[in-house]
């Protein structure tokens, strides 16, 4: 069972991503976050940011995983 506060931390994370706010992400976001788009896993905060930063739009995450309230395993 999800509670709000996971389903907020997942929609700021959209939201951050669509703005363009790394700061912002960064915070929500885990330092080892492993990023899985499409079969392709990027493993790392910066790395993902650099990733995130050339697209266009990013999927919702079909599963992800918290630790320490942030983001640390996204699939989509």
């Amino acid at each position: 069972m999800f509670t709000d506060a996971v389903d907020n931390t997942v929609s700021a994370v959209l939201r951050a991503i669509e703005a363009g706010d790394w700061t912002a992400f960064a915070k929500l976001v885990h330092p080892y976050v492993l990023w899985t788009e499409n079969g392709v896993t990027t493993r790392g905060r910066t790395r993902v940011m650099a990733l995130l930063s050339g697209h266009d739009a990013t999927a919702p995450a079909n599963s992800y995983e918290l630790r320490d309230e942030q983001v640390y395993r996204w699939v989509s």
